[in-house]
């Protein structure tokens, strides 16, 4: 069976892009990153892990929003409370901050070996977004959007099993593009300082790593590659 025309589309996109961003430099300076935590809790490991390469970028001279997703206020999904009430405002604030940006950057811890409630619910509620006459669709914002991810635990995997798991989330389900390189904080409890910088400068370096890739993606999809 075949690709739909949208599939078909999509591929077009993604082999142009990644054909294009391996032949770029590692510069992130050109590059606006959206940057969020799985997690907000106080002293959550994933947001000190996003905070961290939200810095590192901004060092490299791009420009890092960090959002956090308790503060959009989204309820649970109820497609009873969407048909009584519609899409909640935190919704479309995620999807401007979408829209804004070059690209996604998403560190997330392992709930049970998946990702958190807290990143499902705001991308579900981000993908029942119909157009309107100032937005596009939900799901037409995040189509063909680099993305990177990073996981953090305290285990030795490092949430390695939530942030594949998230990658299958964001492709098949947002059409996003999440580049092949990523990194999983293995005993993240231990990890920082007290400046909420890694300890470790070959964790560091991988950060850098995935910054850089996504970065080259994204000149690459903005540049009509």
């Amino acid at each position: 069976m075949g690709l739909p025309h949208a599939g078909i589309a999509h591929f077009a996109v993604v082999y142009c892009a990644f054909r294009h961003w391996y032949s770029k430099g590692t510069r992130m300076g050109d590059t606006h990153i959206l940057v969020m935590a799985g997690s907000s809790r106080q002293g959550a490991l994933s947001h000190k892990l996003a905070a961290f390469a939200a810095r590192r970028h901004r060092d490299a001279g791009g420009a890092a929003t960090l959002l956090d997703l308790r503060a959009l206020a989204l309820p649970l999904y109820d497609g009873d409370l969407e048909s009584t009430q519609g899409v909640p405002a935190g919704a479309f604030a995620l999807q401007k901050a979408i829209v804004q940006c070059d690209a996604l950057l998403i560190a997330t811890p392992e709930y049970n070996g998946f990702p958190t409630p807290l990143v499902i619910n705001a991308f579900d509620w981000l993908s029942r977004i119909a157009a309107g006459a100032d937005h596009p669709a939900g799901l037409a914002s995040t189509a063909n959007k680099p993305a990177a991810l990073l996981s953090s635990s305290p285990g030795a995997a490092g949430g390695l099993r939530a942030m594949n798991y998230l990658r299958q989330y964001l492709q098949m389900a947002f059409a996003m593009i999440v580049v092949p390189q990523q990194f999983a904080l293995g005993r993240a409890h231990e990890a920082f300082d007290e400046a909420g910088a890694l300890k470790d400068a070959g964790a560091g370096k991988a950060v850098d790593a995935v910054l850089q890739s996504v970065s080259r993606l994204a000149r690459a999809v903005k540049s009509g590659a």
